[in-house]
């Protein structure tokens, strides 16, 4: 390969790693490997969102055919299982607190027998108060929904201190005289926001299989963290990690919601009392009633200014809705990752925001796409245009003139190192025709926010063979974002050759070494880098060799993106559709040039759903949104066109210069929707969705 093919490697379209085998069905999914005399495995849950289980009678279950085993919490307690901490019964034994909340687990020889079984299973149970609101579950007089939390596991250090016995977590950052800046502004503003619950409506529900070979716990899943899970796994069953060993085959989407395992936990005690595998595959009824969500907020944002529209001083309080088990939160304080940047992107010189996330009898919340920016982003972008029209200042200029600069402080007190925010702003106003005129009842909004490059650490390993062709092997999932491809791309550059010499196969975690696991935005810059650095230990070697890659990215740095989204709404019936849309992202060096497009242009129409129709419905704690025709998402005829202006020269912390985009594009959709509404027709929708029957229902009351 020629030095200039070499170098345009990274601006050729790949050819996805794992394409072939998806487009022609060669690809295995966890639902798709069996194992020989393997069991199927089903649950019996709670009908009631809040209760004391008085007894379980299995018996007329064990009488069904078929039936291997049928086990209760008194079978596997005192067994919780959690991403951070563990306070999420593998089977409920004394108390349930959310509708679905399992009791009993079945192994049978075929699915129908196990739902029979599961059918014949009979539970009493007491009543107890339910909470469903989680400002009355912070109440001094409501009733504690985990009296026994001394009891569990937290990993990796000690719990942090809360205000409340239904708090799950609670973090303040502070810095700055807040006091002074407020006395010092000249006008403040406070409004409340209310963001629902969303689910992640990734393509396949969740699966997994179990089984017991010579002492080693073999476990077959969906879960895009195995390491991580491994180490749950062994708090839980009380098993060296070692004797552990988690597969993670191909993952059809993810969006944030597979770092939680569900069912692996009750299938190991299922395969340790039968000797035999058992399998579980969830419908997506199931996955829509008992995986974890999108929290629910409440947002108040209190922000003064000084007559120019510049950020004085700011104070926010989030209020997440964490639902029955804090178990799928992985981040020390157990809360959404970010709780506290509200104004993300922005120079704020003094500020106080806390958040919390409490316990109710709903639904297990977790972590999602950009965990907690959708919801910060929607309210932050509102407020400051709220304050801009107040002030009587353009938008685009109000956050011209607040965006956030090198050597500047933000909303959590963190210095940037470097911002190109300034520069995002300027080529959206450009891009966008900011200030043009405008049809009548047409508006343009906009919406500024940043999210972080990611951070962690990973090791993968290289080995040159006498041809001068390199396989690595990693414990990287590819749960759909290319990650496989990147570090094909990655090595092939560095090291000359042609991408189809770079074979990449991602290891289970008995031969990869350890990896934190997909999320946080940390894959490209992470194991981008320890690709990058693994090649470079190969170069002018011989083969055969084998070298082990290292990548880490502790750096706190952002990439910064906008939108300007332009509506046209119709005064009679609040319907509004999307006529133009701006993206103008800050991506660092492109290493994967479709995926970049695909993961922006998804994010954009992730946003879009959760912007506009995605709503999660209860009725007394039970979901009535079960299926994803009920909760609707966008399809292609929802998704209007979208024109990207990538910022490439800026560069980032990963390899050759990259930055993070998985999570760039999502959580800023809605606010930009939401000024554009308000600005065409005067109607400022304050919660999400932002529905026609909200618009006309503003429109009705003006």
């Amino acid at each position: 390969m020629t030095t200039t093919a070499v170098r345009d490697i990274l601006e050729t379209p790949e050819w996805r790693v794992e394409g072939r085998d998806k487009v022609t069905g060669a690809a295995r999914y966890a639902a798709d490997i069996t194992r020989p005399r393997m069991l199927h495995a089903a649950f019996a849950g709670s009908p009631y969102p809040h209760a004391r289980v008085v007894s379980v009678d299995v018996g007329a279950a064990r009488k069904v055919p078929g039936v291997r085993a049928v086990l209760t919490g008194a079978d596997v307690r005192p067994a919780r299982f959690g991403r951070r901490l563990q306070d999420w019964p593998v089977l409920a034994w004394d108390r349930v607190r959310f509708i679905g909340d399992r009791v009993a687990a079945v192994a049978a020889d075929s699915l129908e027998a196990a739902e029979e079984a599961v059918a014949a299973v009979a539970v009493e149970y007491e009543e107890l108060p339910a909470v469903f609101d989680p400002d009355a579950a912070l109440a001094p007089d409501a009733p504690v929904l985990h009296p026994d939390d001394a009891d569990y596991t937290y990993l990796g250090g000690a719990r942090l201190p809360r205000p409340h016995p239904n708090a799950q977590g609670h973090v303040v950052h502070e810095h700055g005289d807040v006091a002074a800046g407020f006395a010092s502004a000249a006008a403040v503003f406070e409004h409340d926001f209310t963001v629902p619950r969303v689910h992640h409506a990734y393509i396949e529900p969740r699966a997994s299989l179990v089984w017991i070979e010579a002492g080693t716990v073999h476990v077959v899943t969906t879960n895009k963290a195995p390491f991580s899970l491994r180490g749950q796994m062994a708090a839980t069953i009380g098993m060296p990690a070692e004797r552990i060993v988690i597969d993670t085959p191909h993952v059809g989407g993810d969006f944030g919601g597979k770092g939680l395992s569900l069912d692996e936990f009750a299938l190991y005690f299922l395969a340790r009392a039968t000797g035999r595998p058992v399998r579980s595959v969830l419908r997506y009824a199931d996955e829509m009633q008992i995986s974890n969500t999108r929290h629910a907020a409440r947002i108040h944002l209190r922000t003064g200014v000084d007559r120019e529209g510049r950020i004085t001083a700011h104070e926010a309080r989030v209020v997440f809705d964490g639902g029955a088990y804090a178990a799928a939160k992985p981040i020390p304080d157990l809360l959404p990752g970010g709780p506290t940047l509200t104004l993300a992107g922005y120079r704020v010189p003094a500020a106080r925001a806390e958040a919390v996330s409490v316990y109710t009898n709903a639904l297990p919340a977790g972590h999602a796409r950009a965990p907690s920016q959708p919801q910060l982003t929607f309210a932050a972008e509102s407020h400051l245009d709220l304050i801009a029209r107040a002030m009587q200042i353009d938008p685009l200029v109000l956050r011209e003139r607040n965006a956030i600069a090198a050597a500047e402080t933000d909303v959590e007190g963190a210095v940037w190192h470097d911002s190109q925010a300034a520069r995002v702003l300027a080529t959206l106003r450009r891009e966008a025709k900011w200030g043009s005129p405008l049809a009548k009842d047409h508006g343009r909004g906009l919406a500024l926010s940043a999210r972080h490059i990611g951070q962690g650490k990973t090791s993968l390993t290289l080995t040159l063979s006498e041809d001068g062709s390199v396989d690595v092997l990693t414990g990287v999932v590819d749960q759909g974002g290319g990650a496989h491809t990147m570090i094909q791309r990655v090595v092939a550059r560095e090291l000359g050759l042609e991408p189809s010499r770079v074979r990449v196969r991602q290891g289970h975690t008995g031969e990869a070494l350890t990896d934190p696991g997909v999320g946080g935005s940390r894959v490209t810059p992470v194991a981008g880098n320890a690709a990058l650095d693994g090649a470079r230990k190969l170069k002018g070697k011989r083969g055969p060799l084998t070298v082990v890659g290292e990548g880490a990215q502790n750096e706190h740095l952002y990439g910064v993106y906008a939108y300007s989204i332009e509506v046209a709404v119709d005064r009679e019936t609040g319907a509004f559709r999307i006529v133009d849309a701006v993206l103008v992202a800050d991506v660092g060096t492109v290493i994967n040039p479709i995926a970049v497009r695909g993961q922006l242009e998804g994010g954009f129409v992730f946003g879009l759903g959760q912007a506009v129709m995605e709503e999660m419905l209860f009725e007394d704690g039970r979901v009535t949104t079960t299926n994803l025709g009920d909760y609707k998402i966008p399809t292609i005829a929802d998704a209007p066109p979208l024109r990207l202006v990538l910022i490439t020269d800026a560069p980032g912390p990963g390899p050759f210069g990259a930055k993070s985009v998985g999570e760039l594009a999502n959580p800023a959709v809605a606010a930009a929707i939401a000024n554009a509404v308000d600005a065409a027709v005067g109607a400022r929708v304050m919660s999400l969705p932002i529905s026609a029957e909200k618009v006309r229902s503003l429109l009705r009351t003006r």
